[in-house]
C-alpha cells in the first residue's frame, strides 16, 4: 500500500515535471484588462495565432491593477516560459518586473501599450502618435478650424501619452483652436464626470477628444445631457463596434481612429514564436491605424 502511493507520488511528481518542461518553450500573457472590446479581441487573435504556431500560450488578465500584473509576471518567471507578452497597466511601473524577467533569461514584448524607462526585445502596437495627429486633423476640419476644444486622458498610459502628444501637435499647427481643458477619465463614469466638468467650466467648447472609445463614449453622453448636440463634436480612439455605430447614428460623435487589435495579438504571437526559435525580430512593429467617420474607413 505504501510502495503504491509512493509510486503514485513520482508518477505525479514526474507529470508536473514534464508539464512544466512544456511550458517552459512557452508564452505568458499579462494583458491590462478583459473588460474592453479592444483587449478580448486582442486575447482571442493571440490564443488563435498560438494554436496555429502550436506553441504553448497562458494568459493572465491584470484587471488594470499594477501589483496583479507585477504578480502575473513573477508566476510566469517561477515557470520558467520563454517569452513575456506583456500589455503594461503602468507603463513606468512594470519596469522592475520585466527587468527580473530578462535577468531570468526570459525575452519580453510589450503589445498595445510600450514600456517605459526599459528596453524590451520587440514592441507590437498601433502607432499611436500618428493616430493622434490623425485625430487633431479630423477635429481640425470637423469644428471649421477654429474654436476651443478639450482632451479627456490616461496619463499613466504611454500609449495614451502619444496619441495626446499626437492630437497636441495636430493642433498646434491650426492656430485658431485651442486645447482648453484636459481631465483624466479612465473608466467610462470616470469619463463621464470628467466632460460633465469640462463642459461647465468651458461652455463654449466646440471638441472633446476621447484617448478611447469608451472616454469618447460618455463625452458624447455628457454633451447630449447638456443639450449641446449642435455645438461639441467627440472623436474617439479604438474603433470598437459601439463606437463605430455612434459615428454612424450619432451626431455627436463625428469620428473615431481605428485600432486592429486582431493584428497586433496574431503578430505579437508570431514575433514569441520567432523568438523562442531564435530568429531576429524587429524592435517596433507599428501598426497604422485608420479613420472611421461618417463617410466610411481610411485605412
Amino acid at each position: 500500500m505504501i510502495r503504491t502511493h509512493f509510486t503514485k507520488l513520482l508518477l505525479a511528481g514526474a507529470a508536473a515535471l514534464m508539464a512544466t518542461g512544456a511550458f517552459a518553450e512557452g508564452i505568458g500573457a499579462s494583458l491590462l484588462t478583459q473588460q474592453h472590446p479592444f483587449y478580448i479581441s486582442l486575447a482571442s487573435a493571440m490564443t488563435a495565432e498560438a494554436k496555429a504556431e502550436n506553441v504553448p500560450l497562458e494568459i493572465a488578465i491584470a484587471n488594470q491593477d499594477l501589483n496583479k500584473q507585477l504578480a502575473d509576471v513573477e508566476d510566469f518567471i517561477t515557470k520558467g516560459v520563454s517569452v513575456i507578452i506583456i500589455s503594461p497597466v503602468d507603463s513606468t511601473g512594470v519596469k522592475s518586473a520585466i527587468t527580473k524577467a530578462q535577468k531570468a533569461g526570459i525575452k519580453v514584448i510589450t503589445v498595445d501599450v510600450p514600456a517605459k524607462g526599459v528596453e524590451v526585445t520587440s514592441h507590437v502596437g498601433t502607432d499611436n502618435y500618428t493616430g493622434g495627429v490623425k485625430a487633431g486633423e479630423l477635429m481640425a476640419k470637423q469644428i471649421g478650424d477654429k474654436g476651443n476644444v478639450a482632451v479627456i486622458d490616461y496619463p499613466t498610459v504611454q500609449s495614451v501619452v502619444d496619441r495626446v502628444e499626437g492630437f497636441k501637435k495636430a493642433i498646434a499647427s491650426h492656430p485658431d483652436i485651442k486645447i482648453v481643458s484636459v481631465q483624466t477619465g479612465i473608466t467610462r463614469p470616470e469619463a463621464l464626470a470628467a466632460a460633465q466638468n469640462i463642459l461647465q467650466a468651458n461652455p463654449d467648447v466646440v471638441g472633446i477628444f476621447g484617448f478611447g472609445d469608451d472616454a469618447a463614449l460618455a463625452a458624447a453622453s455628457a454633451v447630449k445631457s447638456a443639450k449641446l448636440q449642435d455645438q461639441v463634436k467627440v472623436i474617439g480612439f479604438d474603433g470598437m463596434e459601439e463606437a463605430r455605430n455612434a459615428v454612424k447614428n450619432d451626431p455627436v460623435m463625428v469620428g473615431v481612429i481605428a485600432q486592429y487589435p486582431d493584428q497586433m495579438g496574431k503578430v505579437a504571437v508570431e514575433t514569441a514564436s520567432k523568438v523562442i526559435k531564435g530568429e531576429t525580430v524587429e524592435a517596433k512593429q507599428p501598426i497604422i491605424p485608420g479613420v472611421v467617420t461618417k463617410a466610411g474607413e481610411e485605412k
